[in-house]
């Protein structure tokens, strides 16, 4: 595969961007590798300034369930671009989506717009906290919500992919409120909500774990959450940052019959634009600057671009059968995978939910984050790699989810089907 001119773009970036790229997962460091610069894309194929093309299972980490450049959502960029980019003032189209997340979300009855899924937890958290008057919160190890300081504690995304258990440049201060639990473990949080319930004013989530691989909730895990934090006077925030109109048009929420205090959203209801939201119960969102009195601003929030953007990708999800025959092609990938794999006598753990599918190296089932930790990197690596060449665009990472996107045909799964096979047999 030619990359002379990805390789020298990157070379060019590692002089004027720390590490050559602005999120650090892209950097390939964890595969050895370094990474394609891409030029364009069209449905689910991307395209890298050498030329080289390749079937698309990242979809700019999970926003393009429509595959790239679908027409409805250029149709309305090209639309709203008549009249501006920003106006640092409202407009209808802020409003009509914020009423399409609250009508497919049956637990949020008011929302807010932010610029990112980390501005979305970040706020939220300070939300929760403002409302209970408590300063402890509960995550999980291996569970990412962005890139705020008090949630970096045994993160997952790049944090685990670079192996990096929190960051430099973190007080001790700021992080000293934050437990963080193991994933799926019931009996760990019976305890901690016993002992200190009183004390922690949330639970955030990701209901489908997709920062440390796939790992899908354990039967009762979200519900005892729901359960405890009911108790305790504590709120339930979902991050559906990736799980939202991804997994089911309601959400994971919808998926498992849960109904989280906050939930916070983003990639999707963006359409591939830079996007974050945030929203709950009426009684606690009416707590939120200005008409109560906990502070959160934005000077890009609600864009009309990215609003655009985004009632075009949610009208065209909404419509019937979208994610039945999502989730058909989905179930084919994920049991192909399987199929090939144990045909080549090699040990995976295949899970999915939804059109988003993890892969690991193991001989065990994953439920939290130690287990997606003994999952053969070396064998990972090598899988990344041996897909690339054969035209496979994977996560440059163990600890990453795929998707799946309306835009791939059977023949485009069928072909990555074939393509694991052949590397299968390498790797053998």
């Amino acid at each position: 595969m030619n990359r002379k001119k990805s390789d020298t773009l990157f070379n060019k970036a590692l002089g004027v961007i720390p590490g050559g790229v602005n999120s650090p997962v892209r950097a390939c460091k964890a595969v050895g590798a370094k990474p394609l610069f891409i030029d364009h894309a069209n449905g689910c194929m991307i395209y890298d300034s050498d030329g080289n093309s390749f079937i698309d299972y990242i979809g700019s980490w999970g926003p393009m369930i429509l595959g790239h450049r679908h027409p409805s959502v250029i149709d309305a960029i090209t639309d709203v671009l008549k009249r501006g980019t920003s106006f640092g003032a409202p407009t209808d189209l802020e409003v009509k989506l914020a009423e399409l997340v609250i009508e497919a979300v049956e637990s949020v009855e008011m929302v807010r717009m932010v610029n990112s899924g980390t501005e979305a937890t970040m706020s939220a958290i300070r939300l929760a906290r403002g409302v209970t008057g408590r300063d402890k919160i509960i995550k999980f190890d291996g569970c990412y919500h962005g890139h705020a300081d008090a949630l970096l504690v045994e993160a997952g995304s790049g944090v685990a992919t670079l192996g990096i258990p929190g960051s430099p440049g973190v007080p001790d201060s700021f992080v000293a409120h934050t437990l963080s639990l193991p994933y799926n473990d019931i009996d760990c949080v019976k305890k901690i909500m016993e002992e200190q319930g009183k004390k922690i004013a949330c639970i955030i989530v990701e209901p489908v774990a997709g920062n440390m691989g796939l790992v899908p909730p354990t039967d009762g895990f979200l519900e005892v959450l729901r359960e405890l934090t009911k108790k305790n006077d504590s709120l339930l925030i979902f991050d559906e940052v990736m799980t939202g109109f991804r997994v089911a048009y309601g959400g994971a929420q919808s998926l498992y019959g849960i109904i989280p205090d906050i939930s916070c959203f983003g990639k999707i209801i963006g359409g591939g634009l830079p996007v974050g939201a945030y929203g709950g119960r009426r009684d606690i969102m009416e707590q939120i600057a200005p008409q109560g009195s906990i502070y959160q601003a934005g000077t890009l929030s609600g864009n009309p671009v990215a609003m655009a953007a985004g009632i075009a990708t949610l009208e065209q999800v909404k419509k019937p059968g979208f994610y039945e025959e999502l989730g058909e092609k989905s179930d084919r990938l994920a049991k192909g995978f399987e199929k090939v794999a144990k045909q080549a006598d090699i040990e995976v753990s295949v899970d999915r939910v939804g059109s988003m599918l993890g892969l690991f190296f193991t001989d065990k089932k994953v439920n939290d984050f130690d287990e997606a930790k003994t999952s053969d990197l070396k064998m990972f690596s090598a899988y990344y790699k041996g897909m690339l060449e054969k035209g496979i665009y994977l996560a440059p990472s163990q600890f990453e989810a795929l998707f799946v996107s309306s835009a791939h045909t059977i023949e485009h799964i069928d072909w990555t089907i074939k393509a694991a096979e052949e590397v299968f047999g390498e790797l053998m």
